[in-house]
């Protein structure tokens, strides 16, 4: 599961970064809020990496996964860019759990076909 959400982090990390360039180029924003907002996105999404096995990790992603579908109401894009990783997000989790469970399987069949 580690694996599989953190792939889906890290390509949000960039994709963070590029909607924050695209809102660069409004006039109404200030350029050092924007930074501010993105980049401490782009540093919890990779902060989030690590912290996925932990005690509040996924919902800290979840929470990840809502601010980017509400970051469309500044860039319109990000609702379908936001929606498309937060289902990556929910398969990161789905097929990653039962990944983790086929290998605790296959290690306990070793296990058990290795005791003497």
């Amino acid at each position: 599961m580690r694996t599989l959400c953190a792939s889906t982090l890290i390509g949000e990390f960039f994709v963070i970064g590029f909607a924050g360039l695209v809102a660069m180029k409004d006039d109404t924003l200030a350029m050092g809020t924007v930074w501010a907002v993105c980049g401490t996105a782009m540093v919890l999404s990779v902060l989030l990496c690590g912290m996925i096995g932990r005690p509040g990790g996924v919902q800290l992603g979840w929470a990840l996964q809502i601010a980017l579908v509400l970051s469309g109401f500044v860039v319109p894009v990000m609702f379908f860019l936001g929606a498309v990783f937060a289902g990556l997000w929910w398969a990161s989790l789905h097929f990653g759990r039962k990944i983790d469970e086929a290998k605790a399987r296959w290690a306990a069949a070793e296990a058990e076909a290795g005791a003497p």
